[in-house]
């Protein structure tokens, strides 16, 4: 005679083992956290005229001459620029002589390498130089880094490099101003100032607008 209700299935309890879930978590943590200490800010060194107020407005921006160019950003992406003082004075051909340009590597760029030769030179060096400084060493290898910016540095800000004011006029968009700041990067520049736009600035643009032979 058969047994009455049969065999009873034995029940199967279903669980999900999280254990490796949390070696994953872990791994993740450490992965962002080494992330975020690598990844630095990079900041451009922008100098910034003296709100001093024993110092005339006419100092603020004063450089040498034979090494001053003068970049003024204008309206609708117009870009000009002068060598020298604003009013000549001194033996620097074409001195104060408002010319228009570009941005980019044929014009604003090209202006500043060719007022900066020797600077590009030394720069070509150095990179020659600390091309061959390769080492696997993490401590040697941020010796190596901050030699080579701070001797960078010195090349940017040596005697032999122009130093550059830079204005814009409240017409102007921001973003040619982020253009102008990048040039002065490209250009191995570190002296250069973002100067407030004075009423002859404007002049001189609308001098050179009215007759642009001069």
């Amino acid at each position: 005679m058969a047994k009455k209700g049969g065999s009873k299935q034995k029940k199967m309890n279903s669980r999900v083992d999280f254990t490796p879930m949390v070696d994953m978590i872990m791994l993740l943590v450490t992965f962002f956290m080494l992330c975020t200490t690598l990844l630095k800010p990079q900041a451009m060194d922008i100098a910034m005229p003296s709100d001093k107020e024993d110092i005339k407005d006419e100092n603020r921006s004063q450089v040498a001459a034979s090494k001053a160019v003068t970049i003024l950003i204008d309206e609708n992406n117009t870009l000009y620029y002068f060598k020298g003082k604003p009013d000549g004075g001194t033996d620097i051909p074409d001195e104060g002589k408002l010319f228009a340009t570009t941005y980019g590597k044929n014009g604003i760029r090209k202006v500043l390498l060719e007022s900066n030769p020797q600077a590009v030179i030394e720069v070509q060096k150095l990179k020659e130089e600390f091309a061959n400084k390769k080492t696997s060493n993490v401590q040697d290898e941020q010796k190596i880094k901050q030699e080579y910016k701070e001797r960078l540095n010195k090349i940017k800000n040596a005697d032999y490099t122009p130093s550059v004011i830079i204005k814009a006029s409240n017409k102007s968009v921001f973003d040619n101003l982020i253009q102008v700041l990048d040039e002065m990067q490209i250009c191995n520049i570190g002296r250069y100032v973002i100067d407030n736009w004075q009423p002859g600035d404007q002049a001189k643009i609308d001098a050179f607008k009215a007759n642009p032979a001069q």
